[in-house]
């Protein structure tokens, strides 16, 4: 049985358990034991769980799983938290370049618990049936509707996440609606298999797919369950983003131990 010590962050009511690993003390990231981790009832309770390890050429190295257990490319909410988690290990100072599966990202502490993050530039936006598919370093389907508060996400979601379009690896499911050039936004989470009160990546294909829709500027707020984000990007094509930011609040929680 391991020890280990951890953090609890939450980023717009995101929330993940982190770990320092740069001694290798955890080398099992079997899905059992990150999903008992994730568990609300039996573990410590998150939407997602990371590990920051040692990189060879950058800060550090960024590991995400999902609250199933299953690694992912990359988590914008998660980004933002562990460059604060890492600030508070005195590993970085007030700009850091870390590495993630998705890529290098940036990452800045512009203080009042507040971070932002570069993410990977987005090519290609596929229309489809039901709305925009696109990868903003996980895949996200972005659909418009006229009744965000009352829709329900949690079912509709989980049919499309699942849907033969997307297979095999499936698809977070994004519901947007635009109110005085404010974008908000409710999220089905891949991984987590609920809606979560604020998803980062879905944040960020959202702003870019409702800026190419209706022509809005290239910096916008978005309203999620948990609080407000802003994202920002440069649009050299249609079909191509680069510079693209996520900014907003993260904080700690609480910290502990827990035995695996």
């Amino acid at each position: 049985m391991t020890e280990f010590h951890f953090q609890k962050w939450q980023a717009t009511g995101n929330d993940f358990v982190i770990v320092d690993n740069r001694d290798r003390q955890i080398n099992n990231y079997s899905p059992h034991i990150v999903k008992k981790i994730c568990d609300r009832k039996f573990g410590v309770g998150a939407d997602g769980f990371m590990i920051l390890k040692t990189s060879r050429d950058y800060d550090f190295e960024m590991k995400y799983f999902n609250a199933d257990g299953f690694e992912a490319e990359m988590c914008g909410n998660g980004g933002r938290s562990i460059v604060g988690f890492a600030r508070g290990l005195g590993i970085i100072s007030d700009i850091t370049h870390f590495e993630a599966i998705d890529g290098l990202h940036d990452g800045v502490v512009l203080g009042n618990n507040t971070y932002r993050i570069r993410m990977v530039d987005v090519e290609g936006i596929e229309e489809n049936e039901y709305g925009y598919f696109l990868n903003t370093g996980v895949p996200h389907l972005v659909i418009f509707t006229d009744h965000l508060e009352d829709f329900d996400v949690h079912n509709e979601g989980r049919q499309l996440r699942h849907h033969g379009l997307f297979a095999p690896q499936g698809t977070n499911v994004n519901y947007v609606q635009i109110i005085d050039g404010v974008v908000h936004v409710r999220t089905y989470e891949r991984g987590v298999e609920n809606e979560t009160l604020s998803c980062g990546t879905g944040t960020v294909a959202s702003c870019i797919v409702a800026s190419m829709k209706y022509h809005l500027a290239n910096h916008l707020i978005a309203k999620v369950r948990g609080g407000s984000l802003r994202v920002s990007f440069n649009r050299s094509t249609d079909d191509y983003y680069s510079d693209i930011f996520l900014e907003g609040e993260a904080m700690k929680v609480f910290e502990g131990h827990i035995k695996i």
